[in-house]
């Protein structure tokens, strides 16, 4: 059987260490629960074993055979080859036919040879090829065949037979089926859930788009099968529509729940009903032994502990053990939790929760209950409330159901709930409201849409139909109408509407509205290179708006900071943002929370904090994950973090998943960022071809007259790249354009630095080190007055190399050593071990030896000149290193000229124990991604 590849993602550290182990000899026993991936696991080792020619016997029992004797044996010895039976003696040839047959005789001395069936063919088998034993699903074997298959592991069968067993168990206690099933040395692994990053891969994999992968993380646990189902089942529509739970999944959590104690399961249902249940809640309603049940239950996997708090693992455990329990018991849990609860808002939900009857009282109750929740911050329960408060109310309120829906809506959208506020605003447009109450619902929804705004057309429609001519209602549809064409690119459409925003605020008497939209026009107008944009963000600021929590990153205090840090006042971009959290965190996970975490990660990536960079982008990831919310952006932030101080690959990796994100949602903004990541990460691994299309397709994106401030400085990550392929002619346009694009933003600080740099960068591969160590320079003093220690590392990294190819070497080391010492201070891992390899590189070269910067080659140069020496021709020279005919013949005369020969005879001798690989220089470094 072949491994679904996909099945394997995240899998490949366990998959080595399972080789590994048998290849030691003896058995591995694996373990997880259903779903996990084991059966993936065995798939790809048993396709492997068969490759390498080794006997591989598998055994896969089903739960209904479990109560049949020898069922599993006697698949079992059905697959040995023919010749390995014939040899047994009579006896167990008599007693292998019996167990063909799932029989057995009651004779003792039958009953020994059965017993010593198996033993006497693995060692038959074993003597023409290895043999691996893959057992599957061992909780299902049946007792009979455990037994025998037990005894020929114990008769030690020797290093050319291994097992590899797997069993789905719940605690501790049933993992031991599956080790007594493996001969000595016996390693037991555990399969985990997988990461958020492979989980969303798999998805991917499978059709789901991004967002949606994102978000099934948390709610599978890490859990493939489950995830897969739960994708499988979403339904199409807006991205908060939670998944219905589909049969097999709720088949797979009910096992999970059946193998537990009764009285653990009923302690867990309590939990289940709670909103934040712990240990002490569980005590108090009744369960005195619940902190043993609890320990119980997460040795089964089935919760996590952190202190006193309980999760769900996965949290569709909770939804499962809540439904199956059925209305009676639900109600008694539901009056002990009320009794229990510590607050008012506890008490007063699970009370209503007793019963599902409208109750003009408990409805009341629940609203008042509520309003105090908001008052206080506590926004997601207190859309639950509202929420609840509209379920028991009774026709005679039916005005004060559509307040309270309309509440709930709102109230969620800004506190991370998306589903809550879906379907309160749903709710809403499903009743016969007034239209005011319509175009509230409505822009909840249009809320919900994230970065797919581009895709709302019908839905902003009727918003504008049901405002009418009514300014309160009209300025904030317009609002949105301004961030999606924002969104889509369109800085004409987003300049236009946001005109008539303010003018619908004004009449309005909506600070708030005018204030974020007037931030909405600077950033557009900042975009555009118009110098307006800095009185338009004066007069925002200068508006009396509301600083509503959830709204925070889409108002002029959030975009003032961010142009605070592009214009590199770091100091003072960290400082606003550090107050704008703290009101941010009152949600805990809404979207204003995010981009606020998002924007410290990238002030802290620029100031080299690199540490508090990748603890805010990966925080950033998951509260977006947790929230529902567009990827695109927060991948692109961990990208931008892990290129400083975390590893290539990892941001590579973001930045791919961001690009699709984008790409799937219109996002026409983060879009060209993450391709700019992307550039960068494939570029310092040495993949210059590829950063190169990356970054090429970043200009094709970027609209006439519109430069992202943002992400300005990729034209000298191009050009570099350019150089590097030996482009140089293009490098040098690219740079005009980075010059180009400096003079629209002329008070950016370090632009100044960012174009010498790269000026430095091609001038360096282009056999002009002279300058290009002059402007390096330049730049790395720029950059320390700046105090931005990567951007001078890298400058002084790229001064070494210049050096370098002047054949100063001391001079050389000096500076790529102060760009290692600064790269080890700020703990910007890559960027160390980038320079360590280049700094191993400086040595001065012994006598009679030379190398490629010795002769003066570029890397490009050294890179066609070591596959002329290998023999190839011109156009596989331009096929391998993805260039054209022409660009290679040019290389190659400069190469002759600087080498001082005539022919490729002449070239080649010439290099010949030089140790030159084709390949082997990679691009020169490239600067760490930042945007505002």
């Amino acid at each position: 059987m072949q491994p679904d590849e996909t099945a394997l993602f995240g899998r490949a550290s366990l998959l080595a260490a399972i080789e590994g182990r048998l290849a030691a000899g003896g058995g591995v026993a694996v373990h997880g629960p259903a779903g996990i991936g084991k059966t993936a696991l065995l798939d790809a080792v048993s396709a492997a074993a068969t490759a390498r020619g080794d006997l591989v016997l598998r055994l896969r029992p089903a739960r209904t055979e479990r109560a049949l004797p020898y069922a599993g044996i006697a698949d079992l010895v059905d697959q040995v080859p023919p010749d390995a039976a014939a040899a047994l003696p009579p006896a167990q040839r008599a007693a292998l036919a019996a167990l063909r047959q799932g029989v057995s005789s009651r004779t003792a001395g039958t009953a020994l040879a059965r017993r010593l069936v198996l033993p006497l063919l693995l060692a038959q088998c074993a003597r023409l090829a290895p043999v691996l034993l893959v057992l599957d699903d061992v909780q299902w074997l049946d007792a009979e065949s455990a037994e025998l298959i037990g005894f020929a592991m114990r008769r030690r069968p020797g290093p050319r037979v291994r097992v590899l067993a797997a069993q789905r168990c719940p605690s501790a206690v049933g993992r031991r089926r599956a080790v007594r099933l493996c001969p000595a040395p016996v390693s037991e692994l555990a399969v985990p859930p997988l990461s958020a990053d492979d989980l969303t891969a798999l998805l991917e994999a499978h059709g789901l788009p991004c967002r949606t992968a994102s978000r099934l993380h948390e709610a599978s646990g890490g859990n493939p099968f489950l995830a897969l189902a739960l994708g499988a089942a979403t339904p199409p529509g807006p991205a908060w529509r939670p998944a219905p739970l589909p049969e097999p999944a709720r088949a797979l959590l009910r096992e999970r729940v059946a193998a537990l104690p009764a009285e653990v399961a009923d302690t867990l249902l309590l939990a289940a009903l709670d909103t934040e249940p712990t240990a002490t809640v569980l005590i108090r309603a009744g369960r005195e032994d619940a902190e043993r049940e609890l320990r119980l239950a997460a040795a089964a996997g089935a919760v996590e502990l952190d202190g006193d708090a309980i999760r769900f693992v996965p949290p569709a455990l909770a939804q499962v053990l809540a439904e199956d329990a059925g209305a009676a018991r639900r109600a008694e849990a539901h009056g002990a939790l009320a009794a229990a609860a510590v607050g008012a808002t506890e008490a007063v939900r699970h009370r209503a929760l007793q019963s599902g009857r409208p109750d003009p009282e408990v409805a009341r109750a629940l609203a008042a209950e509520a309003q105090r929740a908001a008052g206080r911050g506590a926004g997601r329960s207190a859309a639950e409330l509202y929420l609840l408060a509209a379920d028991r109310c009774p026709h005679a309120l039916a005005a004060h159901r559509l307040d309270w829906l309309v509440a709930a809506a709102r109230t969620a959208a800004t506190a991370g709930a998306p589903a809550l506020a879906g379907r309160a605003a749903e709710a809403v447009l499903a009743a016969e409201a007034p239209p005011e109450h319509r175009v509230r619902a409505r822009l909840v929804l249009l809320d919900l849409a994230g970065q797919a705004l581009a895709d709302m057309g019908e839905m902003f429609a009727a918003a504008l139909v049901e405002a009418g001519d009514d300014p309160a209602l009209l300025g904030p549809v317009r609002l949105r109408l301004t961030w999606a064409a924002m969104v889509a690119g369109d800085l004409d459409a987003t300049i236009a509407e946001a005109g008539r925003t303010v003018t619908a605020a004004r009449l309005a008497g909506d600070p708030t509205t005018e204030a974020m939209v007037l931030s909405t026009l600077a950033q557009a107008q900042r975009l555009r290179g118009e110098p307006e944009w800095t009185h338009t963000l004066q007069r925002a600021l200068a508006l009396p708006a509301e600083q509503v929590p959830g709204w925070l990153h889409l108002g002029p205090r959030y975009l003032a900071a961010r142009f605070a840090m592009v214009d590199d006042r770091l100091d003072e971009a960290r400082a606003d943002l550090l107050r704008l959290l703290a009101v941010a965190e009152q949600d805990r996970t809404g979207e204003a929370l995010v981009e606020v975490l998002r924007s410290l990660s990238e002030v802290a990536t620029r100031a080299a904090r690199c540490r508090d960079a990748l603890r805010y982008a990966h925080r950033a990831v998951a509260c977006a994950q947790r929230a529902g919310l567009s990827p695109g952006p927060t991948w692109y932030t961990a990208a931008v973090a892990e290129l400083a101080g975390g590893s290539l690959a990892a941001a590579a990796g973001f930045a791919r998943r961001g690009v699709r994100a984008s790409e799937q949602e219109g996002d026409s903004i983060f879009l060209p960022r993450n391709l700019h990541a992307l550039g960068q990460a494939e570029l310092r691994a040495g993949n210059t071809r590829a950063g190169v299309d990356a970054l090429r397709r970043l200009r094709e994106l970027e609209s006439v007259g519109a430069t992202d401030p943002m992400i300005v400085r990729w034209h000298g990550d191009l050009a570099g790249g350019l150089a590097a392929l030996g482009e140089h002619a293009e490098a040098a346009a690219t740079l005009a354009e980075a010059r180009a694009a400096a003079y629209r933003l002329a008070g950016t600080p370090g632009m100044a630095g960012y174009l010498d740099r790269a000026t430095a960068v091609v001038l360096s591969e282009s056999g002009q080190a002279d300058s290009a160590v002059v402007l390096s320079a330049a730049a790395a003093r720029h950059f320390e007055q700046l105090r931005q220690p990567i951007e001078q590392g890298y400058a002084l990294l790229v001064q070494g190399g210049a050096e370098r190819r002047r054949r100063r070497y001391a001079a050389a080391r000096v500076a790529i050593g102060a760009a290692l010492t600064i790269f080890l201070q700020v703990e910007a891992k890559p960027w160390a071990e980038q320079t360590e390899r280049a700094l191993a590189g400086t040595s001065a070269p012994a006598t009679g030896t030379s190398s490629p910067a010795d002769l003066g080659l570029t890397s490009m140069e050294a890179r066609v000149a070591a596959l002329v020496r290998d023999g190839a021709s011109n156009r596989e020279i331009a096929t391998r290193l993805f260039l054209s005919v022409k660009t290679v013949e040019a290389t190659l005369t400069r190469v002759y000229r600087k080498v001082g020969v005539r022919s490729r005879t002449q070239l080649s001798s010439r290099l010949t124990g030089m140790g030159l690989v084709p390949g082997g220089i990679v691009a020169p470094p490239v600067r760490p991604a930042v945007d505002a």
